[in-house]
C-alpha cells in the first residue's frame, strides 16, 4: 500500500476529486494548507499598497491506494491539477506499512 499526497491549487480540487472518483477510489483526506516553493510567495497590490504574500494557500490531498494503482492515481492527479503555471504543486508517494479500519477491525488491503 502507498500513501499518495498531493499539494495543489485550491481551485483544482473538484477536478482532482472527480478524476480520483473516476478511478474508483472511495476516500480521501483534504486539508487546507499554506506554503511556498521556488517562487517564495508573491507580491500583491491592495488599495494601492504593495505587500508580499509569503505563504500561498494550497490544498493537500491524501489517499491510500494499493501499490499496483499508484501510477494511475499519480497520473490522474497530475493531469487534473495541471494548469501549466508556476505553483501547480507536487505529488509525493510513500509506503504504508499497516492500516486498520477502526469500526470493523479490518487490516491492510481489506481496510481500504
Amino acid at each position: 500500500m502507498k500513501l499518495v499526497m498531493a499539494i495543489i491549487k485550491p481551485f483544482k480540487l473538484d477536478e482532482v476529486r472527480e478524476a480520483l472518483v473516476g478511478l474508483g477510489l472511495e476516500g480521501m483526506t483534504v486539508t487546507e494548507v499554506k506554503g511556498y516553493g521556488r517562487q517564495k510567495g508573491h507580491k500583491e497590490i491592495y488599495r494601492g499598497a504593495e505587500y508580499t504574500v509569503n505563504f500561498v494557500p494550497k490544498v493537500k490531498i491524501e489517499v491510500v491506494v494499493a501499490s499496483d494503482r499508484v501510477d494511475a492515481t499519480v497520473a490522474a492527479i497530475a493531469n487534473a491539477a495541471r494548469t501549466g503555471q508556476i505553483g501547480d504543486g507536487k505529488i509525493f508517494v510513500g509506503d504504508i506499512t499497516h492500516t486498520l479500519r477502526i469500526r470493523t477491525g479490518e487490516t491492510d488491503a481489506n481496510a481500504l
